[in-house]
């Protein structure tokens, strides 16, 4: 029988234990398993190649994406990294201009040693994506919405490009959650996760996931997953399962939140810029509509000059200043020197990353409440 998404995401995957009736996936807290002989195993060996929890965090993943192979890691940098082990020196990916600073710090840093490189385009500029492509090119990487500035790029349409020049397209998908956004239904390749944002959604747990529909493309990545190594333990893997179960209901309220401060920010007279695709005037706005079914709980805004953003952030009462996002709490951050500090500040300016944008992930608190903090913070970092 097949399910719908707000009941797939308590009973899809794995749904409870036959063994013992258990309505929850037990916690398979071991290393190693008992072989009853040479070469004859129960279909377990060894934890880091395969584990009854984390095997079934990861059939509920793929469920969730309409996927058919899902890969749990423990952390979205892990799963990062285990896509583009992928490639080999000489290769070339496309990667979205505005994307999350530990992306461009691992491809930067540690991919380029390799001589895998990478080129910066809007993905939004479909145009600019396919004169981009070359014969090194070997994917096309994108967020949408993307890290920090909520760029929406088209994901059907970058992926009938990777399709026709035969390129892999690799998609973030950690802002919208397949609950708002499945990019795989959409044409793309590669579906990457931070577990530890919304699908874990209270900020106590980090993992990372990777969803793909083309076997010989899972089989590969399942290789480097017990090549490298980077696992989701048990424990992580049920407390996503748990996270899971209410993405639904926590969404609903972040979004709902989001759409209201956005609003309340473009019209407050304090900001000179709101990044929200959920706005009908942002440039995203259709693509977004046409692909999504909701514009998520993010929003970035650039701080008017006449209020000092360092006051501001020290000013907050109820919203917290923290690393990470996707939580039910409220968690603002500063792009330039937390999460994007990696990227040169050359690059930074050039696309939009300022010292005055903010960046804001929406909570699930009452909404009068975080309107109130967020006035007060501001109109109390007023310069003299």
């Amino acid at each position: 029988m097949s399910y719908r998404l707000d009941s797939l995401l308590i009973h899809g995957g794995i749904d409870g234990d036959e063994t013992t009736g258990a309505v929850n996936v037990p916690i398979y807290q071991t290393s190693t398993y008992k072989q009853d002989g040479l070469g004859q195993d129960r279909g377990w060996e060894y934890s880091r190649t395969g584990n009854p929890t984390r095997v079934a965090v990861e059939k509920l993943i793929a469920d969730l994406e309409e996927g058919q192979y899902g890969l749990a890691f423990a952390s979205g940098l892990a799963a990062i990294d285990t896509v583009l082990s992928l490639f080999k020196s000489g290769d070339k990916l496309i990667v979205s201009d505005n994307i999350y600073g530990g992306t461009f710090r691992i491809l930067d840093n540690v991919f380029k040693n390799f001589n895998i490189t990478y080129k910066i385009v809007d993905t939004s500029d479909l145009k600019a994506v396919e004169d981009a492509i070359d014969d090194q090119v070997k994917a096309i990487y994108i967020e949408t919405p993307a890290n920090p500035l909520l760029t929406i790029t088209d994901i059907k349409a970058v992926s009938q490009i990777g399709k026709k020049y035969g390129k892999l397209v690799i998609v973030d998908n950690t802002f919208l959650t397949p609950y708002l956004q499945r990019p795989l239904t959409l044409g793309a390749d590669i579906v990457i996760h931070s577990g530890t944002k919304y699908l874990g959604g209270h900020s106590d747990t980090i993992s990372g996931f990777v969803v793909v529909n083309d076997k010989a493309l899972a089989d590969r990545l399942y290789y480097l997953q017990n090549a490298i190594g980077g696992v989701l333990a048990p424990w992580d893997s049920f407390l996503i399962i748990r996270g899971i179960k209410t993405l639904g209901v926590r969404m609903d309220r972040h979004i709902a939140n989001a759409d209201r401060i956005a609003r309340w920010l473009k019209s407050s007279g304090y900001v000179s810029r709101v990044y929200y695709p959920g706005l009908e005037d942002d440039p995203g706005y259709e693509v977004q509509k046409r692909q999504a079914d909701g514009a998520g709980a993010m929003i970035s805004f650039v701080l008017d000059e006449k209020y000092d953003y360092k006051k501001f952030f020290t000013s907050l009462k109820l919203v917290t200043l923290a690393e990470s996002l996707g939580g039910v709490e409220s968690l603002v951050c500063h792009p330039a020197t937390m999460t994007h500090a990696a990227i040169p500040a050359d690059i930074r300016r050039e696309v939009g990353i300022v010292d005055e944008l903010i960046r804001l992930s929406v909570g699930i608190e009452d909404v009068e409440d975080l309107i109130e903090d967020l006035e007060q913070a501001i109109l109390n970092s007023a310069k003299v």
